[in-house]
């Protein structure tokens, strides 16, 4: 088992052993067991993320990171306007997230000026400005996720060219924070499982991504 396979079990294994803790000290369900387990994966992996960072070992861009940074704030309120009781914690911890990866990613980023990356920008505007004029939630959450795509489309191009500047432990534990918080939700609706699930595919197909280097060759020696 290699290194960062050690950490990520041990995190997964943390993050459960804490949520029980909590569960049986406060008497607290299953639901309730799931958000926590969620919203500890979702705070380990911008930690990771950033001693990634610093190290040089990752290079967010700076234009995808710049939506998500708008775009997570303006989910966060508009989930809160729709009194979500599920994916609210995932979308408040994304926010915190973006805010701490944008601040270093202005020095320490790559791309944010070439051609995709300015259209892009101005596509995912254009989303945002939708979602502002109109009051309602559901087009606001619509609106939202579609601007969060194209925002995140510089950065997925960036990872199919340059793999090795991303790190996989962040996108697979946002992973599991988006499906720990699929597995909380009760009232499977369009306005409390659609975030979740676009967090969930998003980091997988990043993960994808990241790893289709080693996969090719895995496959080349098979």
């Amino acid at each position: 088992m290699n290194k960062k396979l050690k950490i990520l079990t041990s995190i997964f294994i943390a993050a459960i052993i804490i949520a029980i803790g909590i569960s049986l000290y406060f008497h607290i369900g299953i639901k309730t067991i799931l958000i926590i387990c969620s919203t500890m994966f979702a705070l380990f992996s911008p930690i990771f993320y950033t001693l990634s960072i610093l190290k040089g070992e990752s290079k967010p861009h700076r234009t995808t990171r710049f939506v998500l940074l708008i775009i997570t704030l303006l989910s966060f309120f508009a989930l809160l306007a729709q009194h979500n009781t599920v994916a609210i914690f995932l979308a408040w911890v994304s926010a915190l997230q973006s805010i701490l990866i944008f601040s270093l990613c202005i020095k320490y980023g790559m791309g944010g000026w070439a051609k995709t990356d300015i259209i892009c920008l101005v596509i995912a505007g254009i989303g945002i400005l939708v979602w502002k004029l109109t009051n309602n939630p559901v087009m606001w959450l619509l609106a939202s996720i579609l601007a969060d795509f194209v925002g995140f489309i510089p950065a997925l191009i960036k990872t199919y060219k340059f793999p090795e500047t991303e790190t996989r432990i962040f996108y697979i534990l946002d992973v599991f924070a988006a499906t720990f918080t699929i597995l909380a939700i009760t009232n499977f609706t369009y306005q409390e499982t659609s975030y979740p699930i676009y967090i969930l595919a998003i980091n997988f197909v990043m993960v994808i991504l990241i790893l289709r280097p080693k996969m090719r060759k895995r496959l080349a020696n098979f």
